[in-house]
């Protein structure tokens, strides 16, 4: 089994007296486009920090390709690239120059300048003067850049921030495709559950510097189907509570009945319960509680 690329232990951190990270913890799988969720302020950018070394630890541990970040942190930064909030560039130059100035610290061949264009889809913008991007296009520019030394690694923070619809999805499918293409593993913050639900495959979630939920996207789409319920609205709602109760647990809700989720067949011989019993079954549907709903459910504990 593959070692987690990015791994920490008890991570703490604090700006004074306020704590900021409380016993953090995280595994980043190799291979994964990782989705750290948390609304503004959560801790998010601070861990994203600390595992570059940006910040200095104070309490924890911190792996990065199976080694200790603080005495292998200049190895660990050549194969990360990293894109923290919104990219500085250099806005009267055109895309290709701009590229050509951050290549030099890389050390990277003239050629990958092509290579990342072609990538992130802006060949046909790479002399156009970088002013004249959009925010989207300046955000793909950005990533180019972390992907000039051919990281195993890519670390974004808040990628889609303030993107408009088609942005965001232009930066949606070039990280699945950099994932799947080219096998980039991806750590990717974001304060909207949304784009992490369309993105990620597996996802963290953080609030006030505490992980509440770490797991596969696939675990949190499953608890969501667990937490959902069907909806029965009958004729005789008295009667049919004292028919289903016979067989699985309900609750009223104003004039609804509800009943935990069963499968397909188990919802079949409930509807064929009720109508054998001489019920009118007005309405019988199964309702799902939103991964929306399930995320405030979490950061509400």
């Amino acid at each position: 089994m593959d070692i987690p690329i990015v791994t920490t232990q008890k991570l703490s951190y604090s700006f004074g007296k306020q704590t900021v990270l409380d016993n953090i913890s995280l595994e980043v799988p190799r291979g994964s486009i990782y989705g750290f969720l948390g609304p503004n302020g959560a801790g998010k950018t601070t861990t994203l920090r600390l595992i570059l070394g940006l910040l200095q630890k104070r309490n924890g541990i911190i792996n990065v390709f199976g080694n200790d970040l603080s005495s292998n942190r200049i190895s660990v930064l050549k194969r990360t690239g990293l894109l923290i909030e919104q990219p500085s560039l250099y806005l009267h130059l055109n895309g290709r120059q701009n590229l050509q100035i951050f290549r030099l610290p890389y050390n990277s061949l003239k050629s990958r300048i092509n290579e990342v264009l072609q990538i992130v889809g802006l060949s046909d913008a790479g002399n156009k003067k970088v002013r004249a991007y959009s925010l989207g296009m300046k955000q793909r520019l950005g990533i180019a850049i972390a992907l000039l030394h051919d990281p195993e690694l890519l670390i974004l923070d808040e990628p889609v921030n303030g993107l408009d619809p088609n942005g965001i999805v232009e930066i949606r499918d070039l990280l699945k495709h950099l994932n799947k293409e080219y096998g980039k593993t991806i750590i990717l913050s974001s304060h909207l559950l949304s784009e992490i639900e369309k993105t990620a495959s597996n996802v963290a979630i953080i609030h006030k510097g505490k992980i509440l939920f770490q797991n596969t996207m696939e675990e949190l789409l499953h608890i969501q189907s667990d937490s959902s319920v069907i909806e029965i609205e009958t004729g005789d709602n008295e009667k049919a509570i004292q028919v289903l109760q016979q067989t699985v647990p309900v609750t009223l809700r104003g004039n609804r009945i509800l009943v935990r989720r069963q499968s397909k067949e188990q919802i079949a011989s409930l509807n064929a319960l009720l109508v054998k019993e001489g019920i009118q079954v007005f309405r019988l549907v199964l309702t799902q509680n939103d991964i929306e709903n399930i995320f405030m459910q979490i950061t509400s504990m």
